[in-house]
């Protein structure tokens, strides 16, 4: 698990850089020319039996997609043919109008597709400002610029309190918070968040929740697979759900929550959708700590 984990991050490392977030002209253009990360017909089969059948989605940048499923619908598989973790049977794997489908994981990372694992990925023994800097050394930018750019994330991320800790001495929000800063130290065009809602408190999840909307202002697109319904439906923009290997639904969370069928067959028909107002908790945050 280890070896994993230390892969995942070794692979962030090679995302590559983009223009300052302060230049609003290049946001602005950035949003006008928004990429497509895209999938389309995936299919992946293990042995005789096809778990992933003619799967399609797509993911713009400055938006937030989520991919849901039961256990066994194909979610998972489909959101590591796309990372480059699972190689598809068929089908093909697009960013912009570049076929990614045959890149492993470290040429997609180059290209701009960042990826969050489940399991922990901060160095364990590295302090949060030496995980972050640990990146920002390798942009090859001036000392002078990287030591602004880790002032910039601390801050941002709301770390100051624990830059010093250990990665090991984190809890779930603040190891989570510490990952997602590392990774936007040279800013991915796209992330795929795996889990990002496993192994965090309550309070801690709404943490998470306001980050990630946030990053879509950035012009970053967002593709989440998590287990937790309510609360990846209550910040994303669209939603695919799978079912027995094949795209069941896509459409708005309200759409999603309220079609006779995902009821049925995914959601139950108790479930009721809790749309949470992140730009006003975003200014409540601000003003308590301004307190």
């Amino acid at each position: 698990m280890k070896k994993k984990n230390e892969f995942s991050f070794y692979i962030s490392l090679v995302f590559r850089n983009f223009a300052s977030k302060s230049d609003i002209n290049m946001e602005e253009k950035q949003m006008k020319e928004r990429l497509v990360l895209r999938t389309e017909g995936l299919v992946k089969r293990y042995g005789k039996r096809t778990v992933v059948n003619d799967v399609s989605f797509d993911v713009k940048q400055g938006e937030i997609v989520g991919l849901l499923g039961p256990n066994g619908a194909g979610k998972t598989t489909s959101f590591y043919m796309t990372t480059g973790l699972i190689v598809p049977n068929g089908g093909h794997i697009y960013l912009g109008e570049e076929d990614v489908t045959t890149f492993p994981v470290y040429k997609r990372a180059r290209a701009g597709i960042g990826y969050l694992a489940q399991e922990a990925s901060v160095f364990r023994k590295m302090s949060v400002e030496d995980n972050i800097l640990s990146v920002l050394e390798m942009t090859g930018k001036p000392r002078d610029y990287q030591m602004k750019k880790l002032e910039e994330l601390i801050k941002e991320f709301r770390l100051q309190k624990v830059r010093k800790n250990k990665g090991d001495q984190l809890s779930g929000g603040e190891r989570r918070r510490t990952e997602i800063a590392r990774c936007l130290a040279i800013e991915p065009k796209f992330i795929m968040l795996d889990e990002p809602f496993a192994g965090v408190d309550p309070i801690a999840v709404e943490d998470i929740q306001q980050i990630v909307w946030k990053l879509k202002y950035r012009n970053i697109g967002i593709l989440i697979t998590d287990h937790n319904v309510q609360e990846t439906l209550s910040i994303t923009d669209r939603a695919y759900l799978l079912f027995e290997g094949r795209i069941l639904f896509q459409g708005s969370p309200e759409e999603l929550a309220e079609n006779k069928i995902v009821r049925e067959k995914y959601l139950s028909n108790s479930f009721v959708l809790r749309k949470k107002d992140f730009q006003l908790l975003e200014e409540e945050r601000k003003a308590r700590e301004e307190e």
